[in-house]
């Protein structure tokens, strides 16, 4: 209770009186108590939570697991002294007790409080060596330490670490990329002339959107935020972003690893089932995530919704093929199923092989997440994808995945409106002319125009200045 309500004070007394009546704790207890003294950075924090470490330590039935280390390292941290964080994280690897990223955060973060570039590169690479991935937090922190150093052969691979693993940013780390960008020391850095062939190699090598051959350009760089069109034009400079391919290996992977996660979270007939039905009447051009349809800014489940969703979709299908509708099966039984028009709605779908629906007791997303990864089709629904089903997928590929298959929809007065997937990829991207985009994750590019940062080399081309006619002949 002490350590939810985090009272330390409290939680001391009670393990004095725990010693004075020779009560012996268990290994839960003294992580609790050691997470409670590195909460609070004070003297009294940090010197009774080493002293109870020793006391641990001499307690040959409790044996440290990845808490303790990792509270250990926080109490090295707040007493100024990330080796010793460090120190503690070695410990544990070497005690056969994969860290975790959490365990690393400490020592990282007083390394890069510190200006200390080796140490951060060191906690770094063992990080990269047990296979841990830092997220933006752990490659902000050594973007700035790189940046405010003025070693731009790092700030330039910590940007592509970004690239890769972040993709957007938020306001905070969008501040410390353009304060870099601002600097004297970017101004400098950067060649004038440089090999057009192995920039384009480069760019088909990684796929699109990035060269990785190092600073491009020279002189002071031009910062400011915009917005995109709907092409993927930047409205500040006038370039255009690209669409970066996914490989199809890829896709076939995922799909694999969904289908294997799904038989292990559902009743494994049941999907074994699906999957074959699946084949039988696959593939579709678009798969409906009809329970969040049907119910979108509706109190109770709307099949005259669905059904225009459905038509809207089949019309942009390239050969009008109609769309697969996902619905569990409480959703055609009983309440707005019984009605006439309904039924035979749900009647005309099951005869076009176009309806699957889920048995009872099973979760929708496994099913028509799947169907959409499988088919390599578009997937309509509005829901965002975050919660832990989709935290299970563990994959840098979910997020590509979903940018370029999701549909969303809005409905007004106007009617419904279709958002389709965008025709450039919302990532950190990195022209052939050396600037740079970096998308913010300020908006989301229906409610509001998502803010990008800006980056060129070139002033002349901050077309939000210049004549109109210029961005019309640029984009």
């Amino acid at each position: 209770m002490c350590s939810k309500s985090l009272d330390l004070p409290s939680a001391l007394h009670l393990y004095d009186d725990a010693l004075a009546s020779s009560l012996s704790l268990n290994l839960h207890l003294y992580n609790s108590l050691l997470y409670l003294c590195s909460s609070f950075p004070h003297p009294l924090g940090l010197q009774r939570g080493f002293q109870i470490f020793s006391r641990m330590s001499a307690d040959p039935s409790v044996v440290p697991n990845e808490a303790t280390f990792t509270a250990l390292a926080r109490l090295a941290a707040a007493d100024k002294n990330p080796r010793l964080a460090f120190q503690y994280v070695l410990q544990m690897y070497s005690s056969g007790i994969p860290p975790k990223l959490r365990s690393y955060g400490p020592a990282l973060f007083g390394f890069c409080e510190n200006r200390d570039l080796d140490g951060a590169r060191e906690v770094e690479a063992h990080m990269d060596a047990s296979g841990v991935v830092p997220e933006e937090a752990e490659l902000a922190a050594l973007f700035k330490l790189f940046s405010e150093s003025g070693n731009a052969d790092e700030v330039y691979r910590i940007l592509h670490r970004m690239r890769v693993l972040v993709r957007r940013v938020s306001e905070s780390t969008a501040e410390i990329l353009e304060r870099w960008f601002e600097s004297d020391v970017a101004a400098e850095v950067g060649v004038e002339d440089w090999d057009e062939k192995k920039v384009k190699e480069g760019v088909i090598k990684g796929g699109g959107g990035w060269h990785g051959q190092g600073w491009l350009g020279n002189g002071r760089w031009c910062v400011g935020r915009s917005e995109m069109d709907g092409n993927g034009v930047c409205q500040k400079c006038g370039e255009r972003l690209v669409c970066i391919d996914i490989d199809p290996n890829e896709t076939e992977d995922f799909a694999r690893s969904l289908s294997a996660l799904a038989c292990q979270r559902e009743a494994k007939d049941d999907f074994s089932r699906f999957e074959e039905w699946l084949d039988r009447w696959g593939p579709f051009d678009a798969v409906i995530d009809a329970a969040n349809v049907g119910l979108c800014n509706q109190r109770d489940f709307n099949f005259h919704q669905l059904k225009s969703v459905v038509n809207g979709m089949r019309e942009s299908s390239p050969l009008k093929k109609l769309p697969l509708v996902i619905l569990h099966n409480r959703r055609v039984k009983g309440g707005p199923a019984n009605s006439p028009n309904n039924k035979a709605l749900i009647d005309s779908w099951r005869k076009a092989g176009v309806l699957y629906v889920t048995p009872h007791g099973s979760n929708d997303d496994w099913y028509w997440l799947y169907a959409a990864v499988k088919c390599k089709s578009l997937l309509v629904t509005n829901d965002e994808m975050r919660d832990h089903l989709f935290e299970l997928l563990g994959t840098s590929f979910f997020p590509r995945w979903k940018e370029k298959h999701q549909v969303r929809l809005s409905f007004s007065r106007r009617g419904l409106s279709f958002h389709m997937p965008p025709p450039y990829s919302i990532v950190i991207q990195e022209s052939e002319q050396g600037s740079w985009h970096m998308p913010t994750t300020v908006g989301d590019d229906i409610e509001t125009p998502r803010q990008w940062v800006c980056v060129s080399r070139d002033a002349a081309s901050d077309l939000s200045l210049a004549d109109p006619r210029l961005i019309q002949m640029k984009s």
